[in-house]
């Protein structure tokens, strides 16, 4: 069984996945990886969400102000072993709910358009794509998308 804890980026599980997920994006974005880190900073994240399996911290997810009414989507991660089960939707069905309960209308994201499951994930959960925003304008790697909440 798998359960949900909402917490911040205080959270040691929460920096250990973390960790794990900075490793495979370095492999994923390779010479580009530089770019992506000074976007994605944890410190002082109020809204993290970390999946554990037996006391196991096995995947997380966060959200942060984008902008007034709009909550950026981050660090989306899912171990490998315990992909495809179901986990990512988890995260996402807790992170829209808790950016719904904070007078958010609306998540944002952004990934890779190589990480064809993510993609896949964000568009089978509702997301739809939308124009590269902020810092991602003009980065032909990246796919944007959003959802109302």
């Amino acid at each position: 069984m798998f359960i949900s804890q909402r917490t911040n980026s205080e959270n040691t599980d929460f920096q250990e996945l973390v960790g794990a997920l900075d490793h495979y994006l370095a492999g994923v974005n390779g010479d580009t990886n530089d770019f992506f880190v000074q976007y994605n900073k944890i410190d002082a994240i109020r809204h993290v969400v970390v999946v554990y399996v037996e006391n196991h911290a096995v995947a997380c997810g966060a959200f942060k102000e984008y902008e007034p009414k709009v909550a950026e989507i981050k660090r989306m991660f899912v171990k490998p072993e315990f992909r495809g089960k179901g986990l990512g939707k988890q995260i996402l069905n807790e992170l829209t709910k808790w950016a719904k309960e904070c007078d958010y209308d609306k998540c944002i994201l952004e990934t890779a358009k190589s990480m064809t499951d993510a993609v896949s994930l964000y568009k089978n959960y509702g997301f739809t794509m939308i124009p590269n925003y902020g810092q991602y304008i003009g980065n032909n790697t990246s796919v944007c998308f959003e959802i109302i909440v």
